[in-house]
């Protein structure tokens, strides 16, 4: 497969001088690509699909493939950066300046507190469904997240991953299988490759948040720390990582055209809308139920719990390794966070480690029974909204410095992409951050 990032020294010979020899990239390997594959495709994702789907066809088909390729260019330089520096993301930032401690300080708090009820309730929304008898929706959300918090703790990342790569499973074939069963128009989607517009008010802001929200937002970020966790650790591994990279955003854009399909051919052809939100997909398996039967909108439920719940369990997982690299790097300043350290797992039994997981755990419990505090969504909107840009504008001045040793620096196709990545998601903050009641927060 083409090398995307433009980086002409990926050519399979060993880097200039004595180093690690490179491995060659092989199926066999493949592993982190499909967490960040599963944790960055939410039910929020395929809601938007669907809805895009269902409002405009096929039209915009073409937006949701350019999606998975900038993604694919994010997820790639933050691998790239593990691998030719040997340091972590968060390392890189600190030596940016402090301000990018003080932006991840804040965004990781805050948006951890309110992540962890929305995936919470996301998991308890299909398994109520199955189960309307068994319990509420806040007892359903309150088992995942227990669920998922024993799991992680007590569990490392090579049986996590393969949790991760059983659910992934469920959901590419669900998701196919919907495709297949509304039998879709191929002319057409051939026809939705082509870059065109709906004809509707604010069609350019519609589609670039379609292309921003495919597959993904800190756990882009997590990425690197996956591929340490997995045992790679130096440029040796530089070709098997930008395969599995692709292997990943291959399998996203799977599951976001099966939807597509399905928003196109089920709900745009009978003129039926859904909610926005999850709420959205339990709509669709009542819709399912009443053109297939029950077992299809059964089936299709399952994909929906593998969908969610491996978003849960991938950012109580990654942002969580994060989240101790931050507190590490803070208390050793002088130090360097490495990937040796992650990949030797110890990062995993850490205080900093659990503590994320418990604040990702319980604290949320409450907004499932209060709501959630109006000036808090706010703010978590706004950083989340920030986070894209903050994250592909840095990557593009880490992986353009002698930070970055010369042979892995950026290619010209990798600066032009997270240039485009750059632009895009500063549009999206500026247009979310614009939207935000601001009257009502003071």
């Amino acid at each position: 497969m083409a090398d995307t990032t433009g980086n002409p020294q990926d050519t399979g010979a060993p880097p200039h001088g004595p180093g690690p020899q490179p491995r060659k990239s092989s199926w066999r390997h493949i592993g982190p690509g499909i967490v960040v594959a599963a944790t960055g495709v939410g039910a929020g994702d395929l809601v938007a699909t669907l809805i895009a789907g269902s409002s405009f066809g096929y039209t915009l088909l073409w937006a949701a493939v350019i999606g998975c390729l900038v993604k694919i260019s994010l997820a790639e330089a933050a691998g790239r950066w593990h691998l030719a520096t040997g340091r972590t993301l968060f390392d890189g930032w600190t030596s940016l300046g402090r301000w990018t401690t003080y932006f991840f300080g804040v965004y990781v708090v805050i948006w951890g507190f309110v992540y962890g009820a929305a995936a919470m309730s996301s998991s308890a929304l299909p398994l109520q469904a199955l189960f309307p008898d068994v319990m509420d929706l806040e007892g359903w959300g309150i088992a995942c997240a227990l669920v998922g918090l024993a799991f992680v703790w007590f569990n490392r990342y090579a049986v996590f991953e393969k949790v991760m790569t059983v659910l992934v499973g469920v959901m590419f074939v669900v998701t196919v299988y919907l495709a297949i069963r509304v039998a879709p128009n191929l002319g057409d989607a051939f026809a939705g490759l082509l870059p065109v517009l709906p004809d509707t008010d604010d069609s350019v802001l519609y589609t670039l948040g379609l292309i921003g929200g495919v597959g993904g937002t800190i756990t882009l970020a997590a990425y690197g720390y996956w591929v340490n966790a997995k045992g790679w650790t130096d440029t040796g591994w530089m070709k098997v990582m930008r395969l599995d990279n692709r292997v990943a955003y291959l399998t996203t854009g799977i599951f976001v055209v099966a939807m597509l399909f399905v928003g196109a051919e089920l709900l745009h052809s009978a003129g039926l809308a859904l909610e926005k939100g999850d709420q959205g997909l339990v709509q669709l398996s009542d819709i399912l139920e009443d053109r297939y039967g029950a077992a299809t909108a059964k089936f299709f439920l399952i994909g929906f719990f593998a969908t969610s719940f491996t978003s849960l369990i991938g950012v109580w997982h990654g942002v969580s390794l994060m989240f101790d690299d931050f507190v590490t790097r803070g208390r050793k300043k002088a130090e360097a966070s490495t990937g040796e350290a992650i990949a030797s797992g110890r990062p995993e039994k850490s205080w900093p480690f659990r503590a994320y997981l418990l604040w990702l755990t319980f604290p949320p419990m409450i907004l499932l029974f209060e709501g959630q505090p109006f000036r808090l969504i706010i703010l978590y909107g706004v950083l989340g909204a920030a986070f894209m840009p903050f994250l592909a504008l840095t990557l593009l001045w880490l992986l353009n410095s002698a930070r970055t040793p010369r042979e892995w620096r950026n290619g010209a196709l990798s600066n032009s992409m997270l240039v485009i990545a750059g632009l895009l998601f500063l549009v999206l903050c500026v247009k979310q951050v614009w939207d935000q009641p601001w009257a009502e927060f003071f």
